[in-house]
């Protein structure tokens, strides 16, 4: 996610902080930046990077899980599964 240096969260913004970095990793995988197979830097890399505390980068992490976008292997690390595009919202 070599652009996550460049983007930070808006925490004055009414859309909750980890929403925003969902969203942001959403967007990367549209634009090509990740793909289906791609591995997501680890937690602790993506919190820094964000200038985010680790417990919002990983709400940010489950909502992506939730919505069937990314999987989470124990030991292996986090990684996409599904284009957004394609994913239909369960409700």
């Amino acid at each position: 996610m070599a652009d996550a240096q460049e983007w930070h969260p808006d925490p004055n913004s009414r859309i909750y902080v980890y929403v925003q970095i969902a969203e942001h990793i959403i967007e990367d995988i549209r634009a090509k930046r990740l793909t289906v197979g791609s591995r997501l830097a680890s937690e602790p890399d993506l919190s820094e990077e964000y200038g985010v505390a680790i417990n919002t980068l990983r709400r940010a992490i489950r909502e992506l899980r939730e919505r069937g976008i990314v999987e989470t292997v124990t030991s292996k690390g986090t990684f996409v599964i599904a284009d957004p595009d394609t994913v239909t919202a369960a409700e």
